[in-house]
């Protein structure tokens, strides 16, 4: 079992964080609310360093690791978001950092880590058998290993996210957040649910890649094929101490197809003028299939990420 991070651990997280992240935007979309038939906000975590929401976590972590790990140098496995963000951060606070990403991992990810300045290490056919091969190494080696979802101080990072919209939308009543290994929405489930129990959290996965849907389900850890596009919400297992969080907090779990991320990342474009990712675009396509619930209420979007490539975009606009 790990330790469960506080709502007071999110404070420090953020008084971590802040000489080096400033908040992202928390914007008004007349757009969407006419599309959703709510009141509709999205929270730009795009608009970070590395452009996605991860950043907040590896600066909180690694900001606070002791003389001995900094000296043995990080490790840890990424389809590109987690890695930028261990490498953003061990370069700010000058520590050596080592990412395993799939083989066919996002090139733009790829080079941002690489331009960060750590050594990316391309192996395996998707994030888990990158996992697998970077646990090994960091066994062999004795690398600090920063799991992408077992670690307290990354969710106390990446909660910060939902104590901004908390903070300046005080009455919201929904936040919708996706779910890859869910280290995101367990962030949001732990201020939404400290400061108001009322506020809803939903999260949102790929169908094609279901398995901390299945494991949130049954209560217990399920594996499942990996056959979506987003990388973002690409795992094949699910993680303990997210799932710890999800199962006691999480309000509902929605599942929505690549057709549909697709979708709401030509939706995103048009409606906020903003690039984002499938795993970005996945709150959007989650709340469409529940827009009745949704009616008339304040709903928050995390946009997650923004990391999406041209190829990638021209596939999600047919041209």
């Amino acid at each position: 079992m790990y330790d469960i991070p506080t709502l007071r651990d999110v404070y420090r997280a953020r008084r971590q964080i802040r000489p080096y992240l400033n908040p992202s935007p928390l914007r008004h979309s007349i757009g969407l609310s006419e599309l959703l038939g709510a009141e509709v906000w999205v929270k730009h975590d795009g608009m970070l360093p590395t452009s996605a929401f991860k950043v907040r976590g590896g600066v909180n972590l690694v900001s606070q690791l002791s003389p001995s790990e900094r000296q043995a140098g990080l490790i840890c496995a990424s389809t590109g978001n987690h890695g930028q963000s261990i490498a953003y951060a061990g370069r700010l606070f000058g520590v050596p950092v080592i990412v395993g990403a799939p083989a066919g991992a996002n090139p733009l990810k790829v080079a941002a880590m690489r331009a960060l300045g750590a050594d990316v290490l391309l192996q395996g056919r998707d994030f888990d058998d990158a996992r697998e091969n970077v646990e090994r190494l960091a066994q062999q080696h004795g690398y600090r290993y920063v799991h992408s979802g077992n670690e307290p101080l990354l969710i106390a990072g990446v909660g910060t996210h939902t104590l901004e919209i908390v903070e300046e939308l005080p009455d919201v009543d929904v936040v919708i957040v996706p779910i890859g290994g869910g280290s995101g929405a367990a962030g949001a489930c732990i201020v939404a649910k400290s400061v108001d129990p009322r506020i809803q959290v939903i999260g949102v996965q790929s169908s094609a890649a279901p398995a901390a849907h299945l494991s949130w389900q049954a209560g217990e850890p399920r594996t499942a094929p990996m056959q979506t596009f987003a990388e973002g919400l690409a795992t094949r297992t699910s993680f303990a101490l997210p799932q710890q969080i999800l199962r006691h907090h999480l309000d509902d779990f929605l599942l929505v197809s690549d057709d549909a991320l697709r979708e709401a990342i030509v939706l995103m474009l048009e409606h906020t003028r903003s690039l984002t990712e499938a795993a970005g675009a996945s709150p959007l396509a989650g709340a469409l299939t529940i827009r009745d619930r949704l009616a008339g209420k304040r709903v928050a979007l995390i946009q997650s990420g923004a990391n999406i490539t041209l190829a990638g975009l021209r596939e999600a606009l047919g041209v």
